[in-house]
C-alpha cells in the first residue's frame, strides 16, 4: 500500500497491517500512533526507534509466529507468507545439518532460532547458526533481537511502498 493509504487507515486495520512484521504489540502500537509519517524512511525510522527497546519477553512473544529456519511455514496467515517468501531452498545435505542444529540450538538457549533469512543462501544461514551455537545466552539474546528487528523493518518497508519522487520538487541544482 502507498503511505497516504496507510496513514489513512483506521488504527485498528494499521495495527492488523503492521503486526505481521513483529507481534509485539507495544511496537505495533507505536508505530501506529505515530501517524502520520510524512515519508517512508521517517515510518522506517521511527520503527527502528521504536524496536530497539524490545525485551526478552517482547521477542519470545514474536518468535511464536516464526517457523523453525528451513521449514516451510504452513497456513495462509500474512506471517506464514512471509516467511516463505523469505527462506531459501536449501540441498538436502544443508537442510538436515539446518535441522540439526536447530535442535542443537533450542537445547542450548530454549527457542527457535532466529536468522533474518531474506538475501542469505542456506550455506550463509548454516554458518550463521553454526557461529551462533559459540555464543552465551546473554549475548544470543541480543543477536536473536537484532535479527527480529531486521525482519520486522524489512517486512514493514515491504508493506509500505516507495515514496514516488517529483522530479519538481527537487531542489535547485539536482541532478535530473
Amino acid at each position: 500500500m502507498d503511505l497516504a493509504t496507510f496513514n489513512a487507515l483506521p488504527a485498528a486495520e494499521a495495527a492488523s497491517a503492521v503486526r505481521p512484521c513483529a507481534d509485539i504489540g507495544a511496537w505495533v502500537d507505536d508505530v501506529v500512533a505515530g501517524r502520520p509519517y510524512r515519508c517512508r524512511d521517517s515510518l522506517l525510522l521511527h520503527a527502528m526507534r521504536a524496536a530497539a527497546d524490545w525485551t526478552g519477553d517482547d521477542v519470545d512473544a514474536a518468535l511464536a509466529h516464526h517457523p523453525r529456519i528451513g521449514e516451510r511455514a504452513t497456513g495462509d496467515s500474512v506471517e506464514a507468507r512471509l516467511s516463505r517468501g523469505e527462506q531459501p531452498t536449501a540441498a538436502e545435505a544443508t537442510a538436515a545439518r539446518i535441522a540439526a542444529g536447530n535442535v542443537a540450538y533450542e537445547e542450548r538457549f530454549g527457542r527457535i532460532f532466529l536468522v533474518r533469512a531474506a538475501g542469505r543462501t542456506a550455506e550463509e544461514i548454516l554458518a550463521n547458526l553454526t557461529e551462533r551455537l559459540a555464543n552465551d545466552p546473554a549475548t544470543e539474546a541480543l543477536v536473536t533481537a537484532e535479527q527480529l528487528r531486521q525482519i520486522a523493518l524489512l517486512r514493514l518497508e515491504a508493506l509500505v511502498e516507495p515514496d514516488e519522487v517529483d522530479p519538481a520538487a527537487e531542489p535547485d541544482g539536482a541532478d535530473r
